[in-house]
């Protein structure tokens, strides 16, 4: 069974800038770890991914370039840091977790096992 605990949502200005953190139990170091968000009333959609060994990465279009995901498997740790961020960015963001080796990086929810509980994200314009 794998346990994730996701932090460091907040309240932040548009501009500003916030780090997500993803802890995870287990043996950490062979899941793909995913970060997707769900704004009220949408569905949810993928935001970015880290194959297991941190050497692939992929983002959705709409955070390239401001969004950063890396993780530090001795910590057991994923993270989203997210910069320049906007009102639309506004969401409740979840960590994602597959130990299952399929794909080496996954966009698909349905590609990932095990969700946190997930952590508000809020961007006032």
């Amino acid at each position: 069974q794998v346990h994730l605990v996701e932090s460091g949502g907040g309240l932040v200005q548009a501009g500003g800038s916030l780090r997500l953190s993803c802890a995870a139990s287990g043996t950490y170091s062979r899941y793909l770890m995913g970060w997707f968000r769900q704004a009220p009333g949408e569905d949810r959609r993928f935001v970015a991914a880290i194959s297991r060994s941190g050497s692939d990465t992929t983002y959705t279009d709409a955070v390239k370039g401001r969004f950063t995901i890396s993780r530090d498997n001795a910590k057991m740790t994923v993270y989203l840091q997210m910069n320049s961020l906007k009102s639309e960015d506004t969401a409740v963001y979840y960590c994602a977790a597959d130990s299952r080796f399929r794909v080496a990086v996954s966009r698909f929810s349905n590609d990932y096992e095990y969700w946190g509980q997930g952590t508000q994200v809020t961007v006032s314009s």
